[in-house]
């Protein structure tokens, strides 16, 4: 037979699906995919739920619902004072990762280099790799994960088309600061670069921080895109429901490879989405308030039995060395080792480097009921008393 396309054929399964499915085989607390173990507001689903039994069902507009369109201009003016039109800047993807694969698609041509931030979420290299483009990857190093500013000016050139940042990111928990944001813009405006942006962990920053989205740099408003997901801001990831804001000639391209992926999304989730965004300063502060508690309340159990915890400033992840505690030699052999005998799912970091990756670190989720962490967090003093005992 003949090949298959070279960059999907023999690719792993995402690391996520992966521990989530040994999670289920070993009876352990998954705290490896990202996703809470609470749905979102009732209101939220109630106002899908209406809408699905009560208006169409048919295909909605193309670029999303005018109302939810409308709602993510709103909210880009809201929380960053962004003016964006709604007709022309919007466009509603079904999840985040679509929204990733339509703006590569429709910016990035074969032979254009991206440059990408390791550690990086896992789909980005495949759909680089799809579009033709040549990864250029810049790393960030624990235990601070500071930005190199001369590793990222050395990953630019007259053949880059892209910077693709996740910020605030995954799985470092990282917020990127005002100074090298101002780096990242500075150097896209001087080699004439997109920036795409994955911000969908925008709302979920803590200790007092606040986003602040690329696009709102100077030079960039143009030539940003910000990816935006309800999944993350309303605890729905089963939803898939993403948006994308951009300048209009960024939109109309992206919006074109949209329309051969997905092409819409289903309109009674866009209309509570619409809902959702609207809702008062109170739930946003709620919602980060809450992940932050579950964030401390993990760390502190984490560090008593040993792990090293690493700065968490957002997201839903605490990435942890765990050397001393006889998890293994590598990330891969610790996740595997505290399934399976701890009962415990986390995710080795390393799956998140394209080559050459640290294997000292892992990462957990904290976006679970605090029962759920406390069950996490006994099974492992169990595991770590009885091979403190073992190795004694």
């Amino acid at each position: 037979m003949r090949p298959t396309n070279p960059v999907f054929t023999g690719i792993n399964t995402t690391v996520f699906e992966t521990m989530s499915r040994l999670a289920m085989a070993h009876n352990a607390v998954n705290l490896g995919q990202g996703f809470p173990d609470v749905d979102g507001p009732m209101d939220i689903r109630q106002v899908a739920a209406d809408a699905l039994l009560d208006e169409p069902n048919q295909y909605p507009p193309m670029l999303g619902l005018p109302e939810l369109r409308q709602a993510v201009a709103d909210a880009n003016k809201r929380f960053y004072g962004l003016d964006v039109d709604p007709a022309a800047e919007v466009l509603v993807t079904s999840g985040a990762t679509e929204a990733l694969a339509d703006c590569i698609f429709a910016l990035v041509s074969p032979g254009d280099e991206v440059v990408l931030i390791e550690p990086l979420y896992d789909c980005y290299l495949p759909l680089v790799r799809q579009a033709g483009g040549i990864p250029k990857r810049v790393r960030v190093r624990p235990p601070e994960w500071k930005l190199d500013p001369a590793e990222l000016r050395a990953a630019f050139s007259d053949r880059t088309k892209a910077i693709l940042i996740n910020n605030p990111m995954n799985p470092t928990a990282k917020v990127f600061s005002d100074a090298e944001l101002e780096l990242i813009a500075s150097l896209c405006c001087e080699h004439d670069a997109f920036a795409i942006c994955d911000e969908v962990y925008e709302h979920l920053v803590f200790d007092g921080q606040k986003h602040r989205p690329l696009m709102a740099y100077k030079g960039m408003r143009n030539r940003s895109v910000r990816i935006g997901s309800a999944g993350k801001t309303f605890s729905l990831t089963g939803w898939k429901v993403g948006y994308i804001t951009g300048g209009a000639k960024l939109i109309d391209p992206i919006a074109k490879a949209h329309q051969w992926v997905t092409f819409t999304t289903p309109p009674n989730l866009q209309k509570a989405v619409a809902f959702g965004l609207s809702k008062d300063d109170a739930y946003y502060e709620d919602l980060a308030g809450d992940l932050m508690n579950k964030r401390d309340r993990m760390a502190k159990g984490l560090r008593s039995l040993g792990f090293s915890v690493l700065p968490c400033d957002a997201t839903y992840f605490l990435t942890c060395g765990f050397d001393g505690l006889g998890l293994g030699e590598t990330d891969i052999e610790a996740c595997e080792t505290l399934v399976k005998e701890a009962g415990v799912a986390a995710v080795p970091v390393s799956a998140f480097y394209g080559e050459h990756a640290p294997v000292e670190y892992i990462r957990f989720c904290f976006c679970k009921k605090d029962e759920v962490i406390d069950e996490a967090l006994a099974r492992l003093s169990v595991f770590v008393a009885a091979a403190g005992a073992e190795s004694a």
